[in-house]
């Protein structure tokens, strides 16, 4: 599975219509809408497909016409994410109307081109799952664990100073395994 970690957008025109795609990790989707619906006030439509994994490990997904004859717009755009095998990402598609009816199937390519625009111009990462966990040291060791924090790449989220320090790190479960054999 792959997945991305910032905001991408591409800008496609057919027949004088425009459609914007915003591709953003999932956690972002819900701001990245309003935001966009804020800033184009008059367009017409506002497209959504989204792809993530609940707590459990299944792939949620779910689309929306908003608006469009039923299937031209959310599916293709879904049917994309699909097929990059992207996951816990979201995107928008804003649509301008530019007079000239596309039909659903011109609907349907225009969607499903733009999504892949925007998919093709992003930096695309590999998925790995990330676990977050404390890790509880004693202050003479926290040079240590910051360093090897850095050295292999896990994020330290928050500390806390007890009698010892208290970190809250995150990282993928083979990188955590190596900074506990090392601590």
């Amino acid at each position: 599975m792959k997945t991305i970690d910032k905001i991408y957008n591409y800008k496609l025109e057919v027949k004088k219509s425009k459609f914007y795609a915003f591709l953003s990790p999932y956690n972002l989707f819900e701001k990245t809408l309003y935001e966009l619906k804020q800033k184009h006030p008059k367009a017409r439509h506002f497209v959504v497909a989204f792809r993530y994994l609940n707590e459990y490990g299944q792939v949620v997904e779910g689309s929306s016409d908003d608006g469009e004859p039923k299937g031209s717009a959310g599916r293709p755009c879904l049917k994309v994410l699909q097929g990059h095998n992207l996951i816990n990402v979201g995107v928008v598609v804003v649509r301008y109307f530019g007079g000239i009816l596309l039909g659903v199937g011109g609907l349907a390519r225009a969607y499903g081109d733009s999504v892949n625009m925007v998919v093709a111009n992003s930096d695309i990462l590999l998925y790995e799952e990330l676990l977050e966990e404390f890790l509880e040291v004693d202050y003479n060791l926290s040079s240590k664990c910051e360093y090897l924090c850095k050295k292999y790449g896990i994020k330290i989220i928050d500390r806390e100073f007890l009698d010892g320090i208290r970190y809250k790190i995150q990282g993928n479960k083979e990188k955590l395994a190596l900074l506990r054999s090392e601590m």
